[in-house]
C-alpha cells in the first residue's frame, strides 16, 4: 500500500530528518519527497510505501501524530487511494 504524508509547521533545524528516522524505525520506504518553506513555514509531502511495515495503517498514523505533537508540527498520513479520490472531486 503506498500513503501520502504532509507536514506543516514553523520550521526549524531537523525536521526532515526526524521524519525520515520515524519512519525508517517503522520499516516504510520513501519513495518522492518535496519540500519548501514559505517565509518562516515549513511544508512537505511525501510519497510512502508500507509494503515492508509490520505495522498497520492505524499505528503509524498515530505514530506520526504524535512526532508531529512533540515537534510542533501537524503530521497527516493517508492511504494514496483516499488521497486520490479526494482530489478527484
Amino acid at each position: 500500500m503506498k500513503a501520502i504524508l504532509t507536514v506543516v509547521g514553523q520550521d526549524k533545524v531537523g525536521i526532515v530528518a526526524a521524519v525520515s528516522n520515524k519512519l525508517a524505525a517503522l520499516s516504510v520506504n520513501i519513495l518522492d519527497i518535496s519540500q519548501t518553506i514559505m517565509e518562516k513555514n515549513f511544508t512537505m509531502m511525501m510519497m510512502l510505501d508500507l509494503e515492508s511495515t509490520t505495522d498497520d495503517f492505524i499505528t503509524i498514523k498515530n505514530q506520526m501524530t504524535e512526532l508531529g505533537n512533540q515537534l510542533g508540527l501537524t503530521i497527516h498520513i493517508q492511504r494514496e487511494d483516499i488521497f486520490n479520490t479526494m482530489h478527484k472531486l
